[in-house]
């Protein structure tokens, strides 16, 4: 096999830098594991001049959140013509708007919680709290309200009385600048990882999820222990098949490509409610691609590796 030379993309100014950063080490050491002669690079002002001065066979992103998940930085390597392992730039930006990706999934007949994304400027002009209590009045409680754009649950609240909503509003609004409000659906949490290292794309096994406070917030996702992890998910084979094919209609729905990461929720009435859709899927220690990863028989290194191939097939 040929050895490549793989420039990991992780950090980045995002909320997410640290996170990015874990992902992009573990990367890093799963790739030389496999053979690669890997770089590790923090997406910085520097980038475009190693680029182009020391370029290698493919780029492996690592990023979350900003300009890593939003199509920003995947534009730049389209534009350098640069190999990478990822969604191409105008399907990153589909995806990473969450209110978008909802409303294409939706029309294509997939289930997803109903929702509502209003701008600052909205509750500004109009009256917070009338457009609170109208929100409250459509969509019932409990509510996820969330920023519209990305990822890690930063900024995402449970609310479960209306006492509760402008709390979870200004944090939200510390994230960004549209809120989106959801029907919060009780059931079993579940991740499917979907990934293009073959003929075809592939779900991996479902990862069912149980956070130790209920919900899959910030802290119970990179904190050791904090949630339990069961993969497969512990579901009947048709709600485990159901849930597969989801994530690769939605996978395919929305353009992405090699890696992609499917949250979901299976309601009381066994239905699959898509939560979101990320391009970059996490990959520190607590991460669930590399469980699903594991769980499918390979090592993160041989599926890196392959997608590597793939990139550079591609160019």
């Amino acid at each position: 096999m040929i050895e490549r030379t793989v420039a990991v993309l992780a950090g980045g100014l995002s909320h997410e830098r640290e996170v990015s950063l874990r992902s992009g080490r573990r990367l890093a050491a799963a790739l030389r594991d496999a053979g690669a002669d890997v770089r590790e690079w923090d997406v910085d002002g520097s980038l475009v001049d190693r680029l182009r001065s020391d370029p290698p066979d493919a780029v492996a992103i690592a990023l979350h959140g900003g300009e890593g998940e939003n199509g920003s930085v995947q534009a730049v390597l389209e534009l350098l013509d640069v190999p990478f392992v990822g969604t191409p730039a105008p399907a990153c930006r589909r995806a990473w708007d969450k209110p978008t990706a909802k409303a294409e999934l939706a029309r294509a007949g997939l289930d997803t919680p109903d929702w509502v994304a209003l701008p600052h400027t909205t509750f500004r002009a109009l009256g917070a709290q009338t457009v609170l209590d109208a929100m409250v009045d459509r969509l019932g409680l409990p509510l996820m309200v969330k920023p519209d754009q990305g990822g890690s649950a930063l900024g995402a609240h449970v609310v479960n009385e209306r006492a509760e909503l402008p709390a979870a509003m200004v944090s939200c609004l510390a994230y960004g600048d549209t809120v989106l409000a959801e029907r919060f659906v009780r059931g079993t949490e579940v991740a499917i990882s979907v990934v293009d290292d073959g003929d075809t794309a592939r779900a991996l096994p479902p990862v069912e999820v149980d956070a130790a406070g209920g919900v899959y917030d910030y802290t119970a996702r990179y904190t050791p222990g904090a949630a339990t992890f069961h993969c497969p998910a512990r579901l009947d084979s048709t709600t485990l098949r159901l849930l597969e094919d989801t994530a690769l209609a939605a996978h395919q729905l929305l353009g992405l490509r090699d890696v992609s990461r499917t949250d979901a929720v299976v309601d009381a009435d066994g239905r699959v409610q898509i939560l979101e859709v990320n391009v970059s899927p996490g990959l520190t220690e607590t991460s669930l691609l590399p469980l699903a990863v594991r769980a499918a028989g390979m090592e993160l290194g041989e599926l890196y590796s392959a997608l590597v191939e793939r990139a550079v097939g591609r160019r």
